[in-house]
């Protein structure tokens, strides 16, 4: 006897949007004979008798063939926090903004829904880091991010004093705002917005992008994913020979009482999960050991893209950020209506997830 498909249901239910589509989500795989799950604080808002309230905990997923999220780019991160211990795949429903993680939009909803009951879909794999934080040589935090880890300071008007090191050697030192360590797939994120590049998803590597550095050589940076990266903070006592001994990271004297410019620091996974920095600590980011998994609607034979590598990824590209493509002729393997459909798909909103 064929064991019962069952499925994690998790939506950003402070949208009225998410809810409704929730409940119509709900609604037809439930009909379809998928037994479905629901977290505890939102099963008010979610709820369908026939659906399993559980706690929002690791356990949620464990056992499901899929964590369907509806929301944006950060509900689907923190669906991932539960999906990705169970080693069971996301499959995102974009009510966010730029929504870069979700498969399909609410115009194709009914569509999507009816794939994922026939199995029409593939799974894929994308890279994680893994996170350590040093103090006192000891390593006091662990943690992951599926997007980026950023080590950034914690008061406004100061800024941090890093150096950043790649396998152990020491490539520079400089105040600034933060670093950016992120995935391929977080380099439409975070990093993206500090002036990092895009890296598409098949590409295994680790960015490193500093935010707004007071330096002469500091650029975004993409290496290999069996590199370990790692940024020291300096601590206030640290003295620089070129700047007198302050400890500072930039032009200047103390503070005022005569305090260091040199601000606390936090480390931030995801925007998720955080961790405060002692003077001195140490983050070392590396390949994560477990990937988080993406479900991917099957595209038909004739599809832009069908069996291209990059492809899809590409027409994302095109579509989220509405990018210029009027005009392109290619090999005929896209019709002028798609071209100019995607043409005037333009989005208003900076990239990043939702709340």
């Amino acid at each position: 006897m064929t064991a019962q498909r069952t499925m994690l249901l998790v939506a950003h239910t402070g949208r009225p949007a998410a809810r409704r589509t929730g409940q119509a989500v709900a609604a037809r795989l439930l009909a379809a004979g998928v037994a479905l799950r629901v977290l505890e604080p939102e099963a008010a808002d979610l709820g369908h008798p026939s659906a399993t309230v559980v706690p929002a905990s690791p356990a949620a997923a464990a056992g499901t063939e899929m964590v369907v999220v509806i929301g944006g780019d950060g509900t689907l991160l923190r669906a991932a926090e539960l999906a990705r211990g169970a080693g069971v795949p996301l499959l995102g429903v974009n009510l966010g903004h730029v929504g870069f993680l979700a498969e399909t939009e609410p115009g194709d909803l009914s569509h999507a829904v009816d794939q994922v009951v026939a199995g029409e879909y593939s799974v894929e794999e994308r890279m994680t880091v893994d996170v350590a934080v040093r103090a006192g040589g000891m390593v006091v935090a662990r943690t992951w991010a599926l997007n980026e880890a950023s080590v950034e300071k914690a008061a406004r008007e100061r800024m941090i004093d890093v150096v950043v090191e790649v396998d152990g050697r020491p490539l520079s030192r400089f105040g600034c705002d933060g670093v950016v360590f992120a995935t391929p797939t977080g380099s439409t994120a975070y990093a993206f917005s500090a002036g990092g590049p895009v890296v598409w998803p098949e590409v295994e590597a680790v960015l490193m992008v500093p935010i707004c550095a007071h330096a002469l050589f500091a650029r975004p940076m993409v290496v290999s994913p069996r590199s370990v990266l790692a940024a020291e903070l300096a601590s206030t006592e640290l003295a620089r020979p070129d700047l007198g001994g302050t400890g500072l990271a930039g032009p200047g004297p103390a503070g005022p009482g005569g305090q260091s410019e040199i601000s606390g620091a936090v480390l931030w996974c995801d925007g998720r999960r955080k961790v405060d920095l002692p003077p001195g600590a140490r983050v070392e980011v590396r390949r994560g050991t477990r990937p988080v998994l993406l479900a991917r609607l099957r595209a038909s034979a004739g599809r832009a893209g069908a069996g291209q590598i990059g492809a899809p990824f590409t027409d994302r590209l095109v579509e989220k950020f509405g990018l210029p493509v009027a005009g392109w002729r290619g090999r005929g393997a896209v019709s002028l209506d798609s071209v100019a459909r995607i043409a005037v798909s333009r989005g208003d909103e900076e990239p990043g997830g939702d709340a």
